[in-house]
């Protein structure tokens, strides 16, 4: 019921999730970032609090493979679980249970996880890691080009209904949290539609947070 991939940008050390999924508002439950710690998707039968319990034991300095291993006890039913991880170094961890949903995988490439379940084919996670690596640009277009040839090469066995894309920078706060929450049409295609507003306007929202003297116009009505 979900696909994704998690990644890190060598130039810029920014961190990223981009996820769909059958289900309503995958984006209010998988993605996981903390700016400087790493990145983390749980999904297929979702605890979402696997994400922070994850993120909180990398901040406290443990590997990605040992922060896994650690948050997925007994008590998480990790046999249902599919979880990927980047941290700030660029260091990969994931795991799918026995349990997981339909046909699913997973693959690691150079600082990015894709995993997926309830796929139409594994060839779709094959696709999501060389489409990362080989496309250049902000690490949102990495991971949207990602997304995109997952779905040209198949997607989900039926249709996907929701996205989302977080990235986090420098900041306490993620620097891209969009999410089509639900849509009949194409949430992918809907959530490139997103970045591609909002990318010219990102960087003037870390700035009017950080020092609103140095903001530019704020864009509003009255606003002069």
């Amino acid at each position: 019921m979900t696909f994704s991939i998690v990644g890190r940008c060598e130039k810029t050390g920014q961190l990223g999730v981009a996820i769909s999924s059958s289900s309503i508002a995958v984006g209010a439950r998988c993605p996981w970032v903390r700016a400087g710690v790493g990145v983390v998707s749980t999904q297929n039968i979702t605890l979402p609090a696997l994400g922070p319990r994850v993120l909180d034991l990398l901040e406290k300095g443990a590997s990605p493979q040992d922060a896994l291993k650690q948050a997925l006890d007994d008590k998480s039913w990790p046999e249902y679980r599919q979880v990927t991880v980047v941290d700030a170094q660029g260091r990969t961890a994931v795991f799918t249970g026995k349990e997981a949903l339909g046909i699913f995988t997973s693959a690691s490439g150079k600082q990015c996880v894709a995993g997926g379940n309830l796929l139409s084919s594994t060839k779709v996670i094959d696709a999501m890691i060389p489409a990362f690596e080989n496309t250049t640009g902000p690490l949102a277009e990495r991971l949207i080009a990602a997304m995109k040839a997952a779905m040209a090469a198949g997607g989900e066995a039926g249709p996907v209904h929701s996205a989302a894309l977080k990235i986090a920078g420098e900041h306490i706060w993620p620097m891209a949290d969009l999410r089509v929450d639900w849509t009949e049409a194409d949430p992918i295609a809907e959530l490139e539609k997103l970045w591609i507003a909002y990318k010219p306007q990102m960087q003037d929202y870390q700035m009017r947070a950080v020092n609103p003297t140095a903001a530019p116009s704020y864009g509003v009505p009255g606003d002069e």
